[in-house]
């Protein structure tokens, strides 16, 4: 009987021990799943590309290139094209629209969106913020 209680007792104080330990280790493990499934700043990682085109053209890249990010994002609203667009802009620098980079539907589409932001990107250019948001 006497074995039979601290068979018990130390199966108790194990199963405590095991439960205290994976409370403590909760938010540290539910840390480690936000992070793999934090989805990077698409406007940030957009800037980290498209500034080093930017540089010796402009005075302030950063903002020129997060000037640009939000006016595609806002004007053009088909996503494929808005996509096309800002994959030029942060390849290149300008505004660039390579038709393999829409769908064949779409490319009628390109002309009419360089026109709608061109304005927009004169602006962004010529007339930048010098602080980055």
């Amino acid at each position: 009987m006497l074995l039979r209680i601290c068979l018990a007792a130390l199966v108790a104080s194990f199963a405590l021990t095991a439960s205290a330990q994976a409370q403590s280790q909760l938010p540290l493990q539910s840390l480690q799943l936000r992070s793999l499934f934090k989805v990077p700043d698409p406007r940030g990682e957009f800037v980290r590309l498209c500034a080093p085109h930017m540089l010796g053209r402009w005075a302030h890249p950063e903002a020129v290139c997060g000037c640009l990010h939000d006016y595609a994002a806002a004007t053009v609203e088909d996503a494929d094209l808005r996509e096309a667009l800002l994959r030029g802009i942060s390849e290149t620098g300008v505004p660039t629209i390579e038709t393999d980079w829409v769908p064949p539907s779409k490319q009628s589409e390109i002309g009419p969106t360089f026109t709608k932001i061109a304005k927009p990107t004169l602006q962004c250019m010529f007339e930048p913020s010098p602080t980055t948001n």
